[in-house]
């Protein structure tokens, strides 16, 4: 009986490691996604800049850009929450720290982006 106890203990321990594997590719799945967001943003300006009103431009990228910076913040709250709840066991995984982190970089990147789209 103690080894399937131990086996079943094991299939556990897995399949948390699994989960919070997955966890970490899904974080940055959003992070590339909010880093694309970002990309159109930086596309839109470059394409449109020369229109008239030149503020259209620039307030269509802008939304864009507070789209990347709620996928990151989103992100990091969903990843936390999810690494939170999860006993690790053997798999190397990224702290809570980590992807506050990652998040807080690229939304700083993503705000300094905007700001130079609106100084153009």
């Amino acid at each position: 009986m103690s080894d399937k106890n131990e086996l079943a203990e094991d299939r556990t321990d897995w399949a948390e490691d699994r989960t919070s594997l997955a966890n970490e590719r899904t974080f940055a799945g959003w992070m590339r996604t909010g880093m694309a967001s970002i990309a159109v943003a930086i596309g839109l300006k470059a394409v449109f800049g020369e229109a008239e009103p030149t503020w259209v431009a620039k307030a269509v990228a802008s939304i864009f850009i507070a789209a990347a910076l709620f996928m990151f913040w989103s992100a990091q709250r969903q990843a936390k929450r999810t690494h939170k709840r999860l006993k690790q066991r053997e798999a190397s995984i990224k702290t809570s720290r980590y992807f506050m982190i990652v998040a807080l970089v690229l939304s700083l990147g993503g705000i300094g982006t905007g700001i130079i789209l609106w100084s153009l």
